[in-house]
C-alpha cells in the first residue's frame, strides 16, 4: 500500500532529510587517505544524534552500524570497520538515513578519496547525472517506469549497467514503504505518480556488468566482476508542479 504524506508529516521528512544530508556531507569533508570507514561512521552517528534524530539503518534488520559504506567494487551496504582502511583513488559511498519525529530521509552519494582514476570520475558523474534524470520524471501523473527508463536509458547509453538486485524505493514512517523504484524499466509502466507520494530514487551504477553478489555476512554486496560501482540518492517528494528533493543540506 501507497501511504500519501500530510502536510505536517512532509514537514517531518524535510528535518530528517535535512539532517541526514548534512551527517552525509560532514562524513564526505572527512574523507581522507587513512580513514577508516568506521570513523566515518561515527561521525554520521554523532551529528544524526546530536540534531535530534536516530539513525534509521542501525539495527535495521539487524545491521550494525548507523550508515552503509561501501568502497569501491563494494555496491551497497557494507559494514564500516576499522580494519577497512581508505586509501588515495578510492571512491566510496556513503548511505546514511535518518528518523526524526517517527519520519525517515534516506540519502547516499559516491565520494572520491584523493585523486582517483578518469575512469572512476566518469562513473560519478554518469551516475550522479542519471540520479538528476530520475527525479526529473518524478512529477505529478508520471509513472515510476518514467523514471527507471530515464535512469536506464542515460547509464546504458554509457555502456554501463544498473543493477537490478537493488532498487530505490518508498520512504516514511517505515524506512522501506511501497511503491519499488527499480533503475530499469519501460516508459509508461508502473505506478502512476500524485502529489504526496515520497520516494528514494537511487541509481546504483557498474563499470562491469549488472551482476552482484552477497557476502558471507549476509549485508555487503560486491560487483561480482569486481568492477566499481558507485550510487547517489535522493528522497523526493512528489507536489502539484516540480519535485520537491527533501535531502538537501542545509
Amino acid at each position: 500500500m501507497i501511504i500519501l504524506k500530510t502536510e505536517r508529516e512532509l514537514s517531518y521528512m524535510r528535518s530528517a532529510g535535512r539532517i541526514a544530508a548534512n551527517a552525509l556531507q560532514l562524513a564526505g569533508e572527512n574523507i581522507k587517505p587513512g580513514i577508516s570507514t568506521l570513523e566515518l561512521d561515527e561521525i554520521v552517528e554523532k551529528y544524526i544524534r546530536k540534531n535530534g534524530a536516530t539513525p534509521s539503518f542501525l539495527n535495521y534488520g539487524g545491521f550494525p552500524a548507523s550508515a552503509c559504506i561501501s568502497p569501491n567494487n563494494v555496491v551497497v551496504h557494507g559494514i564500516p570497520s576499522k580494519n577497512c582502511i581508505l586509501k588515495e583513488g578510492d571512491i566510496v559511498t556513503i548511505d546514511v538515513g535518518a528518523c526524526y519525529k517517527g519520519y525517515h530521509g534516506d540519502t547516499a552519494y559516491t565520494f572520491a578519496c584523493g585523486e582517483i582514476s578518469k575512469e572512476a570520475q566518469k562513473l560519478l558523474e554518469v551516475t550522479k547525472e542519471s540520479r538528476k534524470r530520475g527525479i526529473e520524471k518524478a512529477k505529478k501523473g508520471f509513472r515510476i517506469g518514467d523514471i527507471s527508463s530515464a535512469v536506464q536509458e542515460y547509464v546504458e547509453s554509457h555502456n554501463y549497467s544498473v543493477v537490478r538486485d537493488f532498487v530505490g524505493h518508498g520512504v516514511g514512517a517505515r524506512l522501506h514503504e511501497e511503491p519499488s523504484v527499480p533503475n530499469f524499466g519501460k516508459k509508461g509502466r508502473g505506478v502512476r505518480l500524485i502529489p504526496h507520494m515520497t520516494i528514494a530514487i537511487e541509481p546504483m551504477v557498474n563499470i562491469g556488468s549488472y551482476y552482484v553478489d552477497v557476502l558471507e555476512d549476509e549485508w555487503t554486496t560486491v560487483t561480482r566482476d569486481g568492477s566499481l560501482s558507485a550510487q547517489f540518492e535522493h528522497t523526493v517528494a512528489i507536489t502539484e508542479d516540480e519535485p520537491v528533493i527533501l535531502t538537501l543540506p542545509g
